[in-house]
C-alpha cells in the first residue's frame, strides 16, 4: 500500500498517465479506425433490444450483438432484453446535408454503429429474462399512470426526449439541470449511507456504490453518472486507506479511466461539458468566498465560463442571462424538483405535486425564452480557436477570483471580435437548402440576408436546421423573407422561424391570402413584422434584386414570387412554383438569356422547364430542390433531358448547395448526404 500511496502521490506518475493515455487516443482513434463487422448485402440480424425510442411517427430500437445497430420500426410489440431476428436491409447513416448541423453519421460512428436496419421482419426468439431489462421495463409500464410521467422519465431514468420545454431550457443555459448529474448521484448516495448507517450496516460505502453501479446500468451510462461514480469509488479507496489524493489527482485518475474505457467519449458533448466543468470548479474550489449566496454566484459564473466555448463551437449562441437563471434553477431543482421526484416514485400521491411544480418551471422558462434576452449568436469557431478558448477560460477563473480582470477583459475582447466577425470579412454566397421535399435557398451580401422560402415538413420542423445554420454563419437576422407562394412545401415552417428568430420584413405573392398565409399574418402582426405585396425591385448592397412575376393568375403556384438577382456579375432566376405559362410570359417581356444559375422550377414537375424557356435562358448550372424518393415522382426524366446542356445539381443527391462569389470568381461547395 506504501508503494501505491508513493507512486499515486507521483507527479511524474501522472505526467506518464497523460501520455499514455494520449497515445492510446491518438491510436484507437487515428490509426486502428474500427470497421463494422457487416456486410451490406446481409440480410438476418439476431441481438437483443437494448433500447427503444418512440418518435411522432416511428420507433427507433438499438439491437445489442457483437456491434449494435438502430433498427427502425412502424410498430414495437417488443421489451427491452428481448432477444430477436430481424429481416430487412442494411444503409448507411446520412451526413448532414445542411451546413454545420447535426451529423447523425459521425454521432453513430462514435458510439461504434456503422449501419441503420430497415425492419421488413421481426421473429421474438427469446422473451427477456434480464433482471435489470425487467427493472426498467416495470419502471417504464409504472411510469404510465402518472400524471408527471414525462418528467419521471428524466429524473429517474435520464431520457429527457419527453421533455416538450427542453428546448427553452437549453437556449436559456440550463438544460443541465433536466439531465441526470453529479447532484443527483451525490443526493443518492447521501440518502443511501443515511439508511445504512440507521440500519447499522457495515460496508455501506461499498453498497451504495454497486446500487449506483446498477442505476448506472439502468441509465445507459451517462457520461456524468459514470463520472461521478469513478469519483465517489475513488475517493471512497483514497478515504479508506489514507492516500491524501487531492480532488485534481482523483480528476485525472477518473477522466483517464473514462478514456482507456471508451476513447470515443472525447467526441460526446456530454463528456466535454462534464470533465471540463469539473476540472474548472476543482482549480477554484478553495478560492470561493463569502456567505453561501456569493459562493453560489460564483459558481453559476465560473459554470457558466466554463460551458461558454461548448456552447458557441456547439450551439453558435449563449445566454449571458444563464449565470442569473442557474442561480434561481440549480437550488430549486436540487433541493426540491430530484428528491421530490424519488419521493414521488414511492409515493405516487405526490404525483400532481410535482406535475405542477414542473410546470410552473417550465412555464417560466418559456416565458424567459420568448423575448431572447440576453442571447447573443456567434459565429461557428474552427477546433484551434476552442482549445485557445478553453486555455483562455482557466486562465480567467484562475484570476478573476483574486480580483485581477486583465484577463477577464482579453476574454471580452476576444468575444467582441468574433460577435462582429461577420461584418470584417466581405462575402456574398447563394444556397440551395436541402428541405427535403419543399424549397428553401438563401442570399446573404455583405451581413444582408435573404430567405426565399422555408420548406414544411408535417413530421419535422426543418427550419430548425436552418436557424441552427444561420447562426453557425454568424446570421443575427433576415432582413427578407420571401414566401414565393401560399402552398406547405415552401412556406409551411415559416411560422417556426419567425418565432425563433429575427426577422424584418416578409415578402408575400400576389393574389389573395390563403389559410396557412392569414395564419402568418396575425403573427407578424402580433409581433410588429413588416410585410408586404406587389414589391417591384430591392437592392443589397451593389447588387440587385428583381420580382418579374407580378401578374396574377388562377393558381398558387403560377402566382409564385420569381426572383432574378445580379450578384457579382452573376445572373440568378429563381423560378417557385410557376408553370409552363408563366414561362412564356416570361420569354415574351423580359431579356433572360444566359442565367449562370436557374432554381428549377416546381421541384423539376413536368409542368415547369419547358424546353423553349429553358433554351432561351440557357443556364449553366441548374439546381432542384427535391426530397429522396418523393411520391410526386420529381424530377421528371423529361425536365433532366431539356436540361441535358447545363450542369445540374439535385439536393436529393448533392444536399444543400453553395454557390460562393469572390473576385467575379464562383466555387461550389455541395454537403452530399
Amino acid at each position: 500500500m506504501k508503494i501505491l500511496k508513493t507512486l499515486l502521490r507521483s507527479k511524474l506518475f501522472y505526467l506518464i498517465l497523460i501520455f499514455i493515455v494520449l497515445s492510446y487516443v491518438i491510436l484507437n482513434l487515428f490509426i486502428l479506425k474500427k470497421e463494422s463487422i457487416y456486410k451490406e448485402n446481409q440480410t438476418v440480424f439476431v441481438g437483443t433490444i437494448k433500447k427503444i425510442k418512440e418518435t411522432t411517427y416511428r420507433y427507433s430500437l438499438t439491437l445489442q450483438n457483437k456491434e449494435d445497430l438502430i433498427v427502425y420500426l412502424d410498430k414495437c410489440p417488443y421489451q427491452l432484453g428481448d432477444q430477436v431476428k430481424i429481416i430487412g436491409t442494411l444503409e448507411k447513416p446520412q451526413n448532414n446535408t445542411i451546413l454545420n448541423n447535426f451529423n447523425y453519421q459521425e454521432y453513430l460512428k462514435q458510439n461504434q454503429i456503422f449501419y441503420i436496419l430497415k425492419a421488413k421482419e421481426i421473429i421474438l426468439l427469446k422473451a427477456n429474462h434480464n433482471l435489470i431489462f425487467k427493472l426498467k421495463n416495470n419502471l417504464i409500464k409504472y411510469f404510465q399512470d402518472f400524471k408527471s410521467k414525462d418528467y419521471l422519465h428524466a429524473f429517474i431514468l435520464g431520457d429527457t426526449s419527453y421533455l416538450k420545454a427542453y428546448e427553452s431550457y437549453q437556449i436559456n443555459g440550463i438544460c443541465h439541470l433536466l439531465a441526470i448529474g453529479s447532484t443527483h448521484i451525490t443526493f443518492l448516495n447521501f440518502i443511501i449511507i443515511a439508511i445504512l448507517g440507521k440500519m447499522k450496516i457495515k460496508s455501506k460505502n461499498l453498497i451504495s456504490l454497486l446500487v449506483i453501479f446498477v442505476y448506472l446500468i439502468l441509465t445507459d451510462f451517462p457520461i456524468s453518472i459514470f463520472r461521478t461514480f469513478l469519483f465517489l469509488s475513488i475517493a471512497t479507496f483514497n478515504k479508506k486507506y489514507k492516500l491524501n489524493l487531492n480532488s485534481l489527482q482523483i480528476f485525472i485518475l477518473v477522466i483517464s479511466l473514462t478514456i482507456i474505457i471508451n476513447p470515443y467519449s472525447l467526441y460526446q458533448k456530454g463528456f466535454l461539458y462534464s470533465y471540463y466543468l469539473s476540472f474548472i470548479l476543482i482549480l477554484n474550489k478553495d478560492k470561493l468566498t463569502g456567505n453561501n449566496f456569493f459562493k453560489l454566484l460564483q459558481i453559476s459564473f465560473l459554470s457558466f465560463l466554463g460551458s461558454l466555448p461548448f456552447n458557441i463551437y456547439f450551439n453558435y449562441e449563449i445566454n449571458i442571462l444563464s449565470i442569473i437563471y442557474n442561480m434561481f434553477y440549480v437550488p430549486v431543482f436540487n433541493i426540491i424538483i430530484f428528491p421530490l421526484s424519488l419521493l414521488t416514485l414511492v409515493f405516487p400521491f405526490l404525483d400532481n405535486i410535482f406535475y405542477e411544480v414542473m410546470e410552473i418551471l417550465n412555464q417560466i422558462s418559456i416565458f424567459l425564452n420568448q423575448y431572447k434576452w440576453g442571447i447573443i449568436i456567434l459565429k461557428k469557431m474552427p477546433i484551434f480557436v476552442l482549445i485557445i478558448y478553453l486555455v483562455l477560460i482557466v486562465l480567467v477563473t484562475k484570476k478573476i477570483l483574486v480580483r485581477k480582470y486583465y484577463s477577464l477583459g482579453l476574454l471580452i475582447f476576444i468575444l467582441i471580435i468574433h460577435f462582429n466577425i461577420n461584418t470584417l470579412v466581405k462575402k456574398d454566397y447563394f444556397m440551395i437548402i436541402d428541405v427535403k421535399q419543399g424549397d428553401s435557398s438563401l442570399f446573404y451580401s455583405n451581413n444582408e440576408t435573404i430567405l426565399v422560402d422555408t420548406g414544411g415538413l408535417y413530421q419535422e420542423k426543418i427550419s430548425d436546421k436552418t436557424i441552427l445554420m444561420l447562426k453557425s454563419l454568424g446570421i443575427k437576422k433576415i432582413d427578407y423573407l420571401f414566401l414565393t407562394h401560399g402552398d406547405y412545401d415552401h412556406m409551411g415552417d415559416s411560422l417556426n422561424l419567425i418565432n425563433k428568430f429575427k426577422v424584418q420584413n416578409v415578402i408575400f405573392n400576389n393574389g389573395e391570402y390563403n389559410n396557412l398565409e392569414l395564419e402568418l399574418i396575425k403573427t407578424l402582426e402580433k409581433k410588429k413584422i413588416a410585410y408586404y405585396q406587389n414589391l417591384k425591385q430591392l437592392n443589397i448592397n451593389n447588387n440587385k434584386l428583381y420580382i418579374l412575376n407580378n401578374k396574377i393568375y388562377d393558381n398558387e403556384n403560377d402566382n409564385s414570387i420569381i426572383i432574378y438577382i445580379k450578384m457579382n456579375n452573376y445572373k440568378l432566376l429563381l423560378m417557385g412554383d410557376a408553370g409552363i405559362d408563366v414561362e412564356n410570359d416570361l420569354i415574351d417581356k423580359y431579356n433572360l438569356n444566359n442565367i449562370d444559375i436557374l432554381k428549377v422550377g416546381h421541384h423539376g414537375s413536368k409542368t415547369s422547364s419547358s424546353k423553349e424557356f429553358i433554351d432561351y435562358i440557357n443556364p449553366k448550372y441548374s439546381v432542384i430542390s427535391v426530397g429522396k424518393n418523393n411520391w410526386y415522382g420529381h424530377p421528371n426524366s423529361k425536365v433532366l433531358d431539356i436540361l441535358d446542356k447545363s450542369i445540374v445539381y439535385r439536393t436529393d443527391q448533392d444536399g444543400s448547395i453553395i454557390f460562393k462569389f469572390k473576385n467575379n470568381k464562383l466555387n461550389i461547395v455541395k454537403y452530399s448526404p
